[in-house]
């Protein structure tokens, strides 16, 4: 009996998540010829007042909001509640003398000007469990591959042997000391993750992996770092910050000698990790309020773990490849690697603001490029190297030219789907879309057709893989020809209208949390005939089946 109430309390925010929320308590009190409204919010919440009366404010409040006027100036509050995980969709609240004067009552919660009828509200929140594990699971995966890569890069490489050589010389314990060395990488990196996610919080982390300025400002560092593993200049940190802490580290002894040694080695190997783990943070961001912080894990996981081993294990020091050449080379391959990523970033804000300047066959024909030289480049240096590093090498060439030549036929419209979370949206034939909300229920009520509502964004990985893996499917496609489609992108940076200065993502956006009561992406919405939305939503998933039977014409 103990267990199933365990379970049940386990179980009860998960069912109450699901479940209508109201976070947000109106009261009100006269005071002479004013009224004091008052609202008092739940704990984890916070309340956004997007308008009272005529008046915007988008102002957030915390724990209450209160306000005293005049009774012949009251005027009705619109507001929505947010917590790190979900949105309330917005209500509309006003003060009247009919409830008694101790109560603020409910006014029926008005449509986005101009923008239709609202269909019936859906609480179904934009990501199952089952897909944020998977989610949380690629950000781990991303980490641990990018840790991997940065432990044969020229910053980090050649530390190995000294700084297990320290420990080992330094006490008798130095398989232990190295051991708290690798725990101290992981506190270190994890930190940061934890750091960013309490700077900018659940919400803004979403903004901060679609924002075009930050797409750009990444764009360009990605590039520089790039141009620098080519050799064309060094970057650096000052040499002072790393000899300053590690003189620190040699003279203190303890734990705390350990985490400057280890806050030593994030400093000096700055230069190669920084774009990493850059590239990391931001992909990270777009996913949920813990994947900053379980990609740090990753990430300092697989960094850490060769100073562990070989502390360990001090003899595989002898048997492990000096730096040299090889490292070099493997410096202009993560450049080239570097150049790649970074279109994805300069891609969302090319498609965010409209500007056309990177369409989707260029940035396939840049790609071929890069895979290209990686192996044009590696076969031309190839005499230079031993016959056991020469058949590495014979690997990565084949792998590279065979990626470069898959991507090909993406030129002429083939989906490319390995590209699918990197490159702009693929124009899928056989179904006419419509990007404005409006335009788009006029046509169905003109024809008589339901209406299925893609919500997305163009800085949403997982959107780009659902269209390549689901709506690209052949069956899938032959269902939606009975569907009139609607794709609103959340992230479009594009001035509606000349009379406001609301983008075409704003209004797309608050389309998605006012009328659906949602702001994740990808999300799915189906709307009978008279505009009526017909069962729950559908959220990410990559099985054409399960999309499928979630279709109801």
């Amino acid at each position: 009996m103990r267990k199933i109430f365990y379970i049940l309390l386990t179980l009860f925010p998960i069912l109450a998540y699901a479940d209508l929320v109201q976070p947000v308590t109106w009261s009100g009190e006269e005071i002479g010829d004013s009224v004091r409204l008052k609202a008092d919010i739940q704990q984890g919440w916070h309340m956004t007042i997007i308008e009272m009366g005529d008046r915007q404010f988008e102002q957030e409040f915390a724990d209450s909001f209160a306000i005293t006027v005049a009774k012949d100036e009251l005027v009705p509050i619109r507001f929505n509640a947010c917590d790190d995980r979900q949105c309330t969709a917005p209500e509309t609240w006003a003060y009247e003398e009919d409830c008694g004067c101790t109560t603020v009552c409910p006014l029926p919660s008005a449509s986005v000007n101009q923008l239709g009828t609202a269909p019936s509200v859906s609480t179904n929140i934009g990501l199952s469990l089952s897909d944020r594990t998977r989610s949380l699971l690629w950000i781990l995966l991303m980490g641990l591959l990018g840790g991997l890569l940065a432990i044969f890069t020229p910053c980090v490489w050649p530390i190995i042997p000294m700084t297990v050589s320290f420990f080992l010389k330094r006490t008798d314990q130095g398989a232990k000391n190295a051991i708290l060395y690798g725990l101290s990488i992981v506190v270190l990196y994890v930190g940061l993750g934890l750091l960013v996610t309490l700077l900018f919080g659940a919400s803004a982390l979403n903004e901060l992996s679609t924002n075009a300025v930050v797409n750009i400002v990444f764009f360009v560092l990605l590039v520089v770092f790039a141009l620098s593993f080519f050799g064309l200049f060094e970057l650096t940190l000052p040499s002072s910050w790393s000899t300053a802490l590690d003189n620190k580290a040699r003279s203190t002894g303890g734990i705390l000698s350990i985490l400057l040694m280890a806050f030593t080695l994030v400093v000096v190997s700055f230069s190669c990790t920084a774009p990493i783990v850059g590239t990391l943070l931001v992909e990270a961001a777009g996913h949920s309020l813990l994947a900053p912080t379980v990609g740090m894990l990753g990430f300092a996981i697989a960094l850490a773990l060769p100073f562990t081993l070989f502390a360990l294990f001090p003899q595989w020091l002898k048997s492990a490849p000096k730096s040299g050449d090889w490292m070099s080379s493997f410096k202009v391959v993560l450049a080239f690697l570097e150049l790649a990523l970074s279109l994805k970033f300069l891609s969302v804000a090319d498609m965010a603001y409209g500007w056309g300047i990177l369409p989707r066959w260029l940035f396939i024909t840049i790609w071929i490029l890069c895979f290209a030289g990686i192996g044009i480049y590696l076969l031309w240096h190839i005499a230079r190297v031993s016959w056991t590093r020469r058949i590495i090498r014979i690997i990565v060439i084949v792998a590279s030219l065979s990626f470069a030549g898959y991507l090909i036929p993406g030129l002429w419209g083939a989906p490319v789907k390995a590209i699918s979370a990197f490159a702009p949206p693929m124009q899928i034939e056989g179904r006419q879309v419509f990007n404005n909300y409006d335009e788009g229920l006029a046509y169905a009520r003109q024809q008589g057709k339901p209406v299925i509502i893609d919500f997305t964004g163009y800085g949403c990985v997982n959107c780009r893989k659902m269209e390549a893996y689901v709506l690209d499917n052949d069956s899938v496609k032959q269902r939606l020809r009975n569907y009139v489609f609607i794709e609103l992108f959340v992230d479009d940076r594009r001035p509606y209208n000349a009379d406001t200065n609301l983008s075409v993502g704003d209004v797309n956006s608050r389309i998605q949390r006012e009328l659906f009561g949602a702001n994740a992406q990808p999300y799915y919405v189906q709307l009978d005939k008279t505009g009526k939305q017909v069962g729950e939503a559908q959220a990410f998933t990559i099985d054409p089946m399960e999309f499928i039977n979630w279709l109801k014409y």
